[in-house]
């Protein structure tokens, strides 16, 4: 893990990704511009700590399906969507799914770096508490919010699990929400990790 975080930038406008790349930059924090979320997806590396600061409409695929697609990989990283184009319920639409800040333009730039640079230290705490004090959450878990964790990381999903312990789907839904709740992790794969440091702590 690269514990010095980069400031991911996707706009389809050249002139607001040199503009807005600058502007980072005079803030001591580095940044890697993409000019479409696909690049995006191509070149991101999931073990490197930072923040995204996203468009909202561009061609091909737009920042609210970028992050529908970061979900579904299950990667974590914080969203900061900048757009001259918001409205109430998109924006609304975006911090549900889990968006860290809905920005519209014209903002000022110390407002943006003020929301950037938390949002950058947010994930390097968020990373670094992954790897101390690492089996912490795990130990508020009852015994069978473990069972399904261990169950769910083997890749089972919540009809399986409920079928082998037989219970329903939605009581495996309330257990897996309590489990990413008292772990504090964002996706199964830190979940994964968590566990294995436990049975593997050296």
């Amino acid at each position: 893990m690269n514990s010095l975080p980069v400031v991911f930038l996707v706009d389809d406008d050249a002139a607001v990704r040199d503009s807005l790349s600058l502007l980072i930059k005079t803030a001591g924090l580095s940044v890697v511009a993409y000019a479409s979320a696909e690049d995006f997806l191509l070149g991101y590396n999931p073990d490197q700590a930072g923040c995204l600061v996203l468009d909202l409409s561009m061609p091909g695929m737009s920042g609210t399906e970028l992050q529908a697609e970061l979900a579904k990989r299950n990667l974590c990283l914080p969203i900061i969507f900048l757009t001259a184009h918001g409205d109430i319920p998109t924006t609304v639409r975006a911090i549900q799914a889990g968006a860290v800040d809905f920005l519209t333009n014209p903002v000022q730039a110390q407002v943006l770096l003020e929301r950037i640079q938390a949002a950058s230290m947010s994930d390097v705490l968020r990373r670094e508490r992954m790897h101390i004090g690492i089996d912490n959450g795990l130990t508020k878990l009852t015994p069978r919010e473990m069972e399904i964790a261990v169950l769910l990381v083997a890749g089972e999903t919540n009809k399986e699990i409920a079928r082998s312990l037989g219970i329903s789907p939605r009581t495996v839904e309330n257990h897996r929400a309590r489990v990413m709740e008292k772990t504090q992790v964002c996706n199964l794969i830190e979940l994964a990790r968590l566990i294995e440091h436990q049975n593997n702590p050296l």
